[in-house]
């Protein structure tokens, strides 16, 4: 079993090499400029049931380029990020979005507050493979809490192996899918990434917008 120590010393290592990364370079992976995460994002976008949502929770928001777009379809978007260098890039791109909140964070030890009825939705982006399988458990206990009575989660992973992955992504999805209280709407498999839907609401897109 992990220790308080072990865990608070792999905290700190892996906030210094995101810390590094976010310093290295202006856009880490991309985000603004590759055709590969602009489509993989309208992939994102497009596949949330709901037009419009109250709040939303980011986890591991990195540059805060998904939170803008999060933030045009939200009254209120909180992104957090273990790195506080990616946090302080997320307010530099996002100032003056006022419904913008963004936090330096290890989502592991702690989430932000909630609202009274919870998150309507929680996007899980790029982020939990960077987890142990206990961690990520912890996560996904914390998300059901928090998620509203008809909220939805968004997972999407990069599904080829990387020096400082943790697990791979399929092995989070299947960890995402054994959460009983939770529908899977959608699922979008690729070579490259896979892309799951879970909801509170088990209606579709159709139902929801009273089409049938």
């Amino acid at each position: 079993m992990e220790s308080i120590a072990d865990r608070e010393s792999s905290t700190g290592d892996a906030r210094r090499h995101f810390d590094a990364t976010h310093e290295a370079r202006e856009d880490p992976w991309g985000a603004t400029s590759r055709w590969y995460e602009l489509r993989k994002r309208a992939v994102l976008l497009a596949s949330l049931p709901d037009e419009r949502y109250g709040t939303a929770l980011e986890l591991g928001c990195s540059v805060g380029v998904l939170t803008g777009e999060l933030a045009l379809r939200s009254d209120a978007v909180v992104g957090v990020d273990l790195s506080e260098r990616a946090v302080e890039r997320a307010r530099a791109r996002l100032q003056g979005r006022d419904n913008v909140t963004l936090e330096q964070r290890d989502m592991v030890e702690s989430f932000p507050a909630a609202p009274t009825s919870g998150f309507d939705l929680v996007v899980l982006s790029e982020v939990a493979y960077y987890l142990t399988p206990a961690d990520l458990d912890r996560v996904v206990t914390r998300v059901d809490e928090v998620l509203a009575p008809g909220g939805t989660l968004v997972a999407c992973h990069w599904r080829y192996a990387e020096g400082d992955f943790r697990q791979p992504a399929d092995a989070v999805h299947l960890r995402l899918a054994e959460t009983s209280s939770w529908t899977r709407l959608v699922r979008h498999e690729e070579a490259d990434f896979v892309l799951e839907v879970f909801s509170r609401d088990d209606r579709s897109v159709a139902t929801r917008t009273g089409l049938r």
